[in-house]
């Protein structure tokens, strides 16, 4: 078994530090050849009527997946094919609607060259993204990205690094221009992602977690304070809310309503709600997004709120608990 010396420290942060500037240069004279032909290429995704087939293998083969994710997730229907099966019968998701995305930095992966063979066969237009603008892939496709870099980042400048890199920001690139495109929205990035935690913050409305019915903590004006505060305890809401006789709130009464007006009559127990009750709550609509109730409660440093309809009346009411329970916070 062989040993190696233990690096020094200092070798270890310049490797770091060389590793981002290469990479970091790559980017930017990748920046400067963003010009019609990535135009292009987004118009023939925008142009689509079927889905966006990235497809590319070896360390191509992983930024063609993601890229694939990223698209899909972001509004325009993409799937990865691997370009080793696609020559094995995956070829047959293929249809003449379709746009290919072909990643190669060589541009000459013999299954790439197959697929696209064979996608030329069935009308089916073609992008190429690769680091051989003049590689027999480049050539065959209707539009060809150049992605090439300078160097890679391993030392041996074998290793795909810089490339890879260069190839993961050119698909994010291509994805971000087809969502601004489109107009794609928060609502349409949540209903993509309605299984993870974004997006249940961006599709769970007041109305999904608000206290309603028998829940709400709810007194009449008049009510004594030490009823009041029953009710209060009752619900564990720290507060109560006040209703008139139409069940419009008029108020709402806090644990930090109690305190100060203790602090300012001593004995509150022959007082009326309605004379320590804070007046015009916070409200929000049932159909609100929770996570703009949160941020509201958040920057009024509220820890409840109350839920109204359209016309004044009370339907339910929130406390930053509820919001934290639900996993929008």
């Amino acid at each position: 078994m062989h040993t190696h010396p233990q690096p020094r420290p200092d070798a270890l942060h310049h490797s770091a530090l060389r590793t981002f500037e290469i990479e970091i240069q790559a980017l930017q004279a990748l920046r400067g050849r963003i010009d019609q032909h990535f135009q292009q290429a987004v118009r023939l995704i925008l142009d689509c009527p079927g889905r966006v087939v990235v497809t590319g293998i070896g360390k191509s083969g992983h930024i063609a997946r993601k890229t694939a994710a990223t698209l899909a997730s972001t509004g325009t229907p993409a799937f990865f094919m691997h370009a080793a099966e696609a020559i094995h019968g995956d070829l047959g998701m293929l249809t003449s609607q379709d746009v290919v995305l072909a990643i190669s930095y060589s541009g000459s992966a013999q299954e790439l060259i197959t697929i696209i063979s064979v996608a030329k066969r069935m009308g089916t237009r073609i992008i190429a993204m690769t680091g051989h603008p003049d590689s027999e892939l480049a050539t065959h496709a209707d539009v060809s990205l150049d992605a090439a870099v300078a160097q890679e980042a391993c030392p041996l400048n074998l290793a795909p690094t810089a490339s890879t890199t260069a190839a993961l920001v050119l698909g994010d690139a291509i994805a971000v221009a087809c969502l601004e495109a489109r107009g794609f929205s928060r609502d349409d990035f949540a209903r993509s992602h309605p299984g993870g935690a974004l997006g249940r913050r961006l599709l769970t409305t007041v109305a999904d977690v608000m206290r309603s019915g028998a829940a709400l903590p709810r007194v009449a004006p008049d009510t004594p304070i030490p009823d009041a505060l029953a009710e209060m305890s009752a619900k564990g809401m720290g507060m109560t809310i006040v209703l008139d006789s139409q069940r419009h709130p008029i108020g709402i009464f806090t644990d930090g309503d109690l305190r100060r007006m203790i602090a300012q009559h001593g004995d509150i127990r022959a007082l009326p709600v309605a004379a320590g009750m804070s007046h015009h709550p916070r409200t929000i609509a049932p159909t609100a997004p929770a996570i703009e109730a949160a941020r509201l409660m958040d920057d009024h440093k509220l820890n409840q709120m109350l839920v109204l309809d359209a016309d004044g009346l009370l339907l339910g009411a929130l406390h930053m608990h509820d919001l934290l329970a639900a996993k929008v916070i």
